[in-house]
C-alpha cells in the first residue's frame, strides 16, 4: 500500500486528476476536484445521487474529456486520450447498466474485449477469455447468449469484459447495485480477487456495507466536490457526510 501525505492521497500517484472542473452547458457537475491513488489500491465512492460520480469516473475513463484539469495515469497525462487508448493502456471501467452484445454468446461477447483492447494474438485473447470467464464464475454459461442472461450474470458479464483488457485499473460504477446479499457477497469475493491480483479499484456503490469490504479508503461526492476522504468508517461518521448522503444528524 502507498504511503499517503495528511489529506490521505498517496504520495506517489498512479492515477490523478487535477483541478477537474466539468459543465454541461450552464449545468456545473464537478468543480475544481482533486483525485489520486497509488497503484494497487482501493478507493470507494460514495455520495447522493447527483453528486457527480458517475461523471467523475468517465472523466477518468475518458467518455467525457474535462472542461478544465488533467488526467494523469501511470505516470503519462492521458487528459486528450479517448476511452479505447485509455483501455488499451489498462486503465479500464465497467458500467452501472450492463449492455453485452446480445445477438453474441457470453464467451464472444468476452473474447471481443480481450482482442480489442490490446495486441494480444489469437491464443493469448482466448486465453484472456477463459481466465476471466473462470475468475467471474461465468465458465458454464460461456455458450449462452448473452441477452438470456439474469441481472447477476450480466454484472459478472460486464466484469468479466473488463477483466479480458487486462486492466492495470478497474472503475466499477455501482456493479452491487439490484444483487441479493447472497449475489452482492459472491461479487465481493471476486473483486477482492482483483486486488490480490494487484488490480488498483475505484468503485462507486450505494451498498456501503460490500464497499466497505474491499476499499481501504473511501471519498464522499457532494454537489460536484469530494467533503470527505480518508478511512471508511471515520469518513461514514463524517458530520458533513452524514448530512448531505445519510440526511441526518451524527450521533
Amino acid at each position: 500500500m502507498q504511503q499517503r501525505d495528511q489529506k490521505g492521497r498517496p504520495d506517489e500517484a498512479f492515477l490523478s486528476a487535477k483541478g477537474i472542473h466539468k459543465r454541461f452547458g450552464a449545468l456545473v457537475v464537478l468543480e475544481n476536484l482533486d483525485f489520486s491513488m497509488g497503484a494497487g489500491d482501493a478507493v470507494g465512492i460514495v455520495g447522493p445521487n447527483g453528486a457527480g460520480k458517475t461523471t467523475l469516473l468517465s472523466v477518468l475513463a475518458g467518455a467525457f474529456p474535462p472542461t478544465a484539469g488533467t488526467v494523469t495515469f501511470d505516470g503519462a497525462d492521458v487528459t486528450a486520450l479517448s476511452a479505447a487508448d485509455r483501455c488499451r493502456s489498462g486503465l479500464v471501467r465497467t458500467h452501472q447498466i450492463p449492455k453485452p452484445f446480445s445477438g453474441m454468446t457470453t464467451f464472444e461477447n468476452v473474447f471481443v474485449a480481450a482482442s480489442h483492447s490490446s495486441a494480444a494474438s489469437r491464443d493469448e485473447a482466448y486465453e484472456r477469455v477463459v481466465d476471466s470467464l473462470t475468475l467471474c464464475g461465468m465458465l458454464g454459461v460461456a455458450n449462452r447468449r448473452a441477452d438470456t442472461l439474469g441481472l447477476l450474470d450480466r454484472k459478472r458479464l460486464e466484469l468479466a469484459r473488463a477483466l479480458a483488457t487486462k486492466p492495470k485499473l478497474l472503475l466499477l460504477d455501482e456493479i452491487g447495485g439490484g444483487l441479493t446479499d447472497g449475489e452482492a457477497s459472491e461479487l465481493v469475493d471476486t473483486i477482492l480477487e482483483l486486488r490480490r491480483r494487484g488490480i488498483g479499484i475505484v468503485w462507486i456503490e450505494h451498498i456501503v456495507h460490500i464497499l466497505l469490504q474491499v476499499v481501504e479508503r473511501l471519498i464522499c461526492m457532494d454537489a460536484g466536490k469530494i467533503i470527505a476522504n480518508g478511512e471508511p468508517k471515520a469518513v461514514m461518521r463524517d458530520a458533513e457526510v452524514v448530512k448531505a448522503y445519510l440526511g441526518g444528524t451524527p450521533a
